[in-house]
């Protein structure tokens, strides 16, 4: 019978997943709310200057 407990000791994570969180969270991407925000300021900007 596998003995969960000893097989947790064992356990490693992947290297290629780290490296891929690593990669993921260290990205600036531009998402929806980023771009809402630049149109809206720039809207504001043209308003302010008429």
């Amino acid at each position: 019978m596998i003995n969960f407990e000893e097989e947790l000791k064992k356990f490693h994570p992947s290297l290629e997943v780290d490296d891929a969180e690593n990669t993921i969270y260290n990205q600036d991407i531009t998402d929806m709310a980023d771009i809402l925000v630049n149109l809206i300021r720039e809207a504001n900007e043209k308003n302010i200057e008429e």
